[in-house]
């Protein structure tokens, strides 16, 4: 279970790029927003089944 908390913090942070970009890019360009919200959402999404994939392995190991 150590070793998930430790593999947890790279999804954590790539979930927190993902958004600091969403918020930097609305930001600069607000007529983008839907266009940058769905690429957001995707990105958001593909991070989450890593940290989804490895809580599975951690109770499976």
């Amino acid at each position: 279970m150590i070793g998930y908390g430790l593999a947890a913090i790279g999804p954590g942070v790539g979930i927190g790029l993902i958004f600091a970009a969403y918020i930097n890019g609305v930001a600069r360009q607000p007529e983008a927003q839907g266009r940058l919200q769905s690429i957001a959402i995707l990105g958001f999404a593909l991070a989450e089944a890593l940290a989804i994939i490895g809580i599975a392995l951690a109770f499976v190991l």
